[in-house]
């Protein structure tokens, strides 16, 4: 899934110790072009910030969730019916039900697992 070069990080955040802030901005660090999702902003670090991922200037080949599985489980709707194949779910987003529901989707899913966390492996990689 990390081949996918666009991205949208929904539950973004602009708390610097939260990870909705570190992938986003570990995303971009790493050449990824990534949208950042959150009624709640407008910008952050001076990157626009949309309040839904039909609201995003491009479809995204990739969506990383950063968001309670309450909120993951209406989202996976809006993916699968703007076509998004693929879908990081970081850890605390997801429970059985939201894993059912990704899969009789057909959408291609990745959990128990964290991009931040194989981001810098992948840095490390390169240096």
């Amino acid at each position: 899934m990390l081949n996918k070069k666009v991205w949208a990080v929904v539950g973004v955040t602009e708390n610097k110790e939260k990870f909705g802030y570190k992938i986003f901005k570990k995303l971009i660090e790493h050449g990824y072009e990534t949208y950042g999702v959150n009624p709640k902003y407008s910008l952050i670090d001076g990157e626009k910030i949309y309040p839904d991922l039909k609201s995003l200037p491009k479809k995204v080949e990739a969506v990383d969730v950063v968001v309670p599985p309450k909120v993951t489980m209406g989202l996976l709707d809006e993916i699968h019916e703007m076509g998004i194949e693929y879908v990081w779910f970081q850890p605390g987003t997801y429970d059985d039900r939201v894993i059912e529901k990704a899969q009789n989707l057909g959408l291609s899913i990745v959990y128990d697992d964290c991009v931040y966390a194989r981001l810098i492996e992948k840095g490390k990689d390169r240096s």
